[in-house]
């Protein structure tokens, strides 16, 4: 199978280049920095020769995007919606002209577009999409926004030869250098990992190997369009989500932090708040739906067993051999 990865090189890329290749498949990864012999140069908004790897491709999976791990300035805000909506429109007109165009088009997008909530689940069915919630930042409105106007890009793109799927995916962890459960595992260790602002507030997140697992499952069901969560499907509060990461790495004491001390520790770490303070409570209706199971269902023994795996070392390398992850 051959797969085009644009944006290929961050945390997800690198996780998905490292299983794909490793099970025999031909994966180009489409950078801005190229690193590689597997590795092809792009800007990620304008067409060029990258565009002859889609052409004859039997997967694209774009990643492209600027990282949230970054302060929600103003302009980092519109960096974010200018580098997703230009990528992925790019990316459509890539498959749209193509001479024999992907069957799938996988295309990146995130569980922040649901609703800040503490009453019930997100499912693609029944879920609430965010932006008029009453109380919260103005500027978690701009996140939805930003993420309703990547999936309308791809919708919007003229490739009727392609199914389209949107992954509207929870915090992956792995045990890679710089990913959230690299940053979280950190902050526990130090023994600073306790419950933010009352720890209320629900974490969804998927397992590396099941988001992997699910990436092939939906490549290979032909049946499946549109958007599709990604993210384990026992969401639990934050307070219980760092208990057992505390517990994973055998560290009996968490702080707990306010909400001005998470300010602080989101300006020290170059993030924002909203990463810490939003309730994302978001399950994987259409994947459960279609009978995928999942190998990790639950946060504390995939904890344990994504700390098992740090410790020994495994799942480090980035796409370019380097232990970075640079941009895509």
């Amino acid at each position: 199978m051959r797969v085009v990865i644009p944006g290929g090189t961050g945390q997800v890329g690198t996780i998905l280049d490292r299983a794909l290749t490793a099970e025999g498949h031909d994966v180009v990864l489409l950078t801005r920095s190229p690193r590689g012999p597997r590795q092809v140069r792009w800007d990620g908004a304008t067409l060029g020769d990258w565009a002859e790897r889609i052409d004859g491709s039997d997967v694209v999976v774009n990643l492209a995007g600027r990282s949230v791990s970054c302060r929600y300035t103003a302009a980092n805000l519109d960096a974010m919606m200018r580098s997703r909506v230009e990528s992925t429109r790019v990316v459509g007109e890539a498959i749209g002209r193509a001479a024999r165009p992907p069957r799938v088009w996988l295309q990146m997008s995130t569980a922040t577009i649901y609703a800040h909530r503490f009453d019930a689940t997100n499912d693609e069915h029944a879920g609430l999409i965010g932006g008029d919630e009453p109380g919260v930042p103005g500027y978690w409105a701009y996140s939805v926004q930003i993420a309703r106007n990547w999936e309308a890009a791809q919708e919007q793109a003229a490739t009727p030869h392609t199914r389209k799927v949107a992954l509207r995916s929870a915090m992956v962890m792995s045990p890679d250098r710089g990913g959230v459960f690299d940053v979280l595992s950190w902050l526990a260790r130090l023994g600073l990992g306790g419950p933010v602002a009352g720890g209320r507030q629900y974490v969804s997140w998927i397992h590396d190997r099941d988001l992997v697992r699910a990436v092939r499952f939906l490549i290979a069901r032909d049946d499946l369009a549109g958007a599709v969560n990604l993210a384990a499907p026992h969401p639990l509060p934050q307070r219980e989500f760092m208990r057992a990461l505390r517990s994973a790495w055998r560290m009996p004491v968490g702080l707990p932090a306010t909400g001005w001390m998470a300010e602080l520790g989101a300006f020290a770490l170059r993030s924002d708040t909203e990463l810490l303070l939003k309730s994302r409570r978001v399950t994987p209706g259409r994947l459960t739906d279609a009978g995928f199971t999942f190998t990790h269902p639950h946060w504390p023994a995939a904890a344990g067993e994504l700390a098992r795996r740090r410790r020994r070392g495994q799942g480090e390398a980035t796409a370019d051999g380097t232990g970075r992850s640079p941009a895509g």
